[in-house]
């Protein structure tokens, strides 16, 4: 696959702990994409939940993060991002987080969105 792929935080945080196991083969499969992309908010997201949901210490998330950064493009979300997420949020009805994920896919590129929250979008 040669198309740029965007990963909603959920796919990482499947990627990171076993709670799940069928969730996290699948999601270490999507994440193996030679074109994966996450954002900003995706990074942020996901330092905030292995910390509170899964406990652990900032120096497992900063090695975490370390490697999220050497194997993924990561976009950063704007001003203008922002005024979109709030347009698609409006017209469609999604929540302003889940908007701000498909607005920094389609605004890096990306024709598909891997996420557990929203279904597959592929442009």
């Amino acid at each position: 696959m040669n198309d740029k792929v965007f990963l909603d935080t959920n796919i990482l945080i499947y990627c990171y702990t076993t709670s799940e196991p069928g969730k996290q083969i699948k999601a270490q499969a999507v994440a193996n994409f030679p074109n994966a992309v996450i954002s900003t908010q995706v990074l942020k997201e996901f330092s905030n939940i292995l910390k509170k949901k899964f406990g652990l210490d900032w120096s497992a998330i900063r090695s975490a993060v370390d490697e999220v950064e050497r194997n993924f493009e990561i976009y950063t979300n704007t001003t203008n991002s922002i005024k979109n997420a709030c347009s698609i949020a409006e017209r469609y009805g999604f929540s302003f987080y889940d908007s701000l994920i498909i607005t920094a896919a389609l605004e890096c590129g990306c024709t598909t969105l891997y996420s557990e929250d929203i279904y597959s979008i592929d442009r």
